[in-house]
Formats: C-alpha cells, structure tokens, sequence
C-alpha cells in the first residue's frame, strides 16, 4: 500500500466560528484507502495553503507506505534544510499526517486510538468557548446585549446556557484585542473588566463548572501577574498563554507568581517547544493537532506531559476533522484532562458521521480510522475566494495602558 494522491479544499464555515477558513485535505493510496486531515492555521490566504500542502505530498510523501510516519514527519520536518519547529511546514505536515492515520486505521479496520496505545479513556471531558449566541459573519456579536467579551451579565448568562447544555467547563477572553506588539500592559479598565466577567460568571454558575480564562498572549509579565492576583479568588482551571508565545522566561515567572494553573500551545509546534514549555513550569499544554505535528507529534507531546507530572487539553478552534484527530490522541492518553469542542451547526453538516457527544463528554467510537465521513456538498458549497481573511487576524492597532476603554470595532475576533 502506497500513498498515491492528494486532494485538498478551503471552506469557509458561515458563522466565522472556528476560524476564518478550514483547511481539509484527503489522501488516497494505491489500493483505493482514502483518508481526511486537516491543516489548522498555516498563516496564508487558504489557496496557497493548499498549494504548499500539493507540493510538500509530491516532494516527500507521495509513492511512500502509510506505515513510515516517522519516516516522513522526518522529512518534512527537514523539508529546506530546515530541522527545527516550523510552524507552516508543521501544518501543512500535521493535515497530511492525520489522513495517513486515518488510512491506516481503515486499512487495520481499528479506531485509530488503538493504533496509539489504545483505549485508556472511555469518554473525554469536554469545554467550550464562550462565544457569543448570535454572530455576524466574521463571529463577532451582533449587539452589546449578546457581547459576551465585555458585558459581565451577557457573560453569565451565556456561560448558563452551556452549563445547561451539558457543559461542565467554559473558557472565555475578554482581555482582547489581540495586538501585533505582543506584550503590554493592561490598562485598569481593562483589568476591571476581565476581573468582573469572572466574577459574574462564578456568581451565576457557582462550582457546577470550571472557567477557563484565556488571554492569546497579548500581557507583559507583570501585566499576566497583575491580572492573575485579581482572578486567584474565583479558582479558574487554568489563565491560558498570558504572555506572547515566544516568552518562555516569562511564562517561568508567571507559573512561580500565581496559584492558577498556566496553560498555553495553540501557536506552538512539536515537541521541542513544549519540551521548553514545560521546563519554564507550564502545567496544562494545549497543542493544536493541526499544527503541532499531526497525531504521532502529538502523542509524543502528550508522553512528556507524564515525565513532568504534567496534562495535556487539547487546543481545537478549526474544523471536525483536527477535532476527530485530537479525540483518539486523548483517548489514548493518561494525561489528558479536557478536550476544547465546537459545537454549530456547520460543524455537524459538514460531516456525515461524526464523534459522538453526551453530556458534555466525547465518546470513544469503534469504527476504524477516525471514524467520521466528510458531506462533500456541504464542503462545497462554501469556497473559499483567494486573498480572503486568514484564519485568525490580530489587530493592526497598537495598544497602551493608558488606554481606559477600547472601541469593540477594533477588537478582532477570536
């Protein structure tokens, strides 16, 4: 059995929940096994995403067996005499990687947690983000009512209805905006206003659930500490990247600051820099299977976890198919401790057969691969235009602590 084809597709969910665009690719071998993946956040228009993904397969990948993962994670990893994170090249890798398991689970008739280790979990907890109930079309609030980022009570309210839904854990961010200078000081407006989301939402929810709070790396450190003494009362889970992602000395400083848990991984990639993570005494990573190497990266990331007294939770802000993929990874894992989970309704049409949800947890599926099927109509009938916005977008705007109240027309969404 050889690997034989590529075929990739850009979509864009209609919500902008998720990101901007998905990045879905399927691989097919010679004996007719196909397999989908996908490509989480490689920062170019969604076109030339996929062109890099077709040259990278034709280069390294294709005529290969399925069964030489390490073999071709080694190639690309190098691909330009590169050998080091790279976190495109690693997500071009990470969806061509989760199509090769998927083949090789179908071929093997096994769910692809068995391939991994297999079944430590029966079920995985799950949370989600606090995102508004309604949208535009880029994912941002329609109204200051529904503005669950900046309006305590929306916060609270909404934060109920996921708890009401089956949700035990719930994460939100309303430091924002997420500016290009990477860290600054907060001002104390905008400390007021991350201190009293939370407090409202553990008024209103008390200890039924976890809060989660994110902050996408946009605080000094000082400013991350300053911010984690006013959060300490309220025992979040986790204050999730509260310094840009290339501040390890930072994060070490933070972690020795505060009693909250510090969680981060969404913009990094292979074990390496979550190897420095975790010496700098991050508790919780979160990589994002799409990015951070694909399945067998991504389990290897999970095993350090257990050499540091460690848990990993997954990062999922995408599409369904890196969500399956981080499922059978979690499965797979003693360290796993929670799962992040979309739940739209494009994310259910665009699959045919998908994980199974209950309860505010993922349940194992017995089917081989990963066990969903993609709804090519749906897939279709939501293109991507070239030179569109990226899959995430930062602010352009730089920021100040002097600050005292920032316009919502500037913050970007999540």
């Amino acid at each position: 059995m050889k690997l034989k084809d590529i075929e990739t597709w850009v979509t864009v969910p209609p919500t902008g929940i998720g990101g901007s665009f998905w990045v879905i690719v399927r691989v097919t071998t010679d004996n007719g096994i196909s397999g989908l993946g996908e490509c989480y956040g490689i920062p170019v228009s969604g076109n030339i995403a996929c062109q890099m993904i077709e040259d990278t397969f034709a280069r390294f990948l294709e005529g290969e067996s399925p069964f030489n993962v390490e073999l071709l994670f080694r190639r690309v990893y190098s691909a330009g005499f590169t050998q080091r994170p790279d976190i495109s090249m690693m997500g071009v890798f990470s969806g061509i990687e989760i199509a090769i398991w998927d083949i090789l689970g179908k071929a093997l008739d096994q769910p692809v947690y068995n391939l991994l280790g297999g079944k430590f979990h029966e079920k995985l907890r799950t949370y989600t983000y606090l995102y508004p109930k309604y949208t535009d079309p880029n994912g941002n609030p329609l109204s200051a009512e529904h503005d669950v980022y900046h309006n305590p009570e929306a916060a609270a309210q909404r934060a109920m209805e996921y708890l009401h839904s089956g949700f035990t854990a719930i994460k939100q961010d309303p430091a924002g905006p997420y500016g290009i200078q990477g860290g600054r000081e907060l001002s104390l407006y905008e400390l007021d206003r991350c201190e009293q989301n939370v407090r409202m939402i553990r008024e209103t929810i008390g200890n039924q659930a976890d809060i989660l709070f994110g902050t996408h790396g946009q605080m000094t450190t000082s400013s991350a500490i300053r911010l984690a003494k006013r959060l300490e009362p309220y025992d979040p889970l986790w204050i999730e990247e509260p310094c840009p992602p290339d501040q390890m000395d930072a994060f070490r400083q933070i972690a020795q600051s505060t009693s909250i848990p510090i969680a981060t991984g969404e913009r990094l990639t292979t074990k390496q820099e979550f190897y420095q993570c975790l010496r700098a005494g991050v508790s919780i990573l979160q990589p994002d299977i799409g990015r951070s190497g694909g399945i067998w990266e991504t389990k290897k990331i999970a095993m350090l976890c257990e050499i540091f007294n460690a848990q990993i939770a997954p990062h999922i802000y995408c599409g369904p198919i890196a969500h399956a993929a981080a499922v059978h990874v979690a499965i797979s894992c003693p360290a796993f401790l929670i799962l992040e989970t979309i739940q739209t309704d494009f994310h259910e049409r665009i699959l045919t057969r998908q994980p199974e949800w209950q309860d505010g947890y993922i349940i194992a599926s017995t089917e081989p691969g990963l066990g969903i099927e993609m709804n090519m109509d749906v897939l279709e009938a939501h293109p991507y235009s070239p030179g569109g916005r990226l899959h995430l977008e930062m602010c352009q705007s730089i920021l100040s602590s002097d600050n005292q109240k920032i316009s919502t027309e500037i913050i970007e969404n999540r």
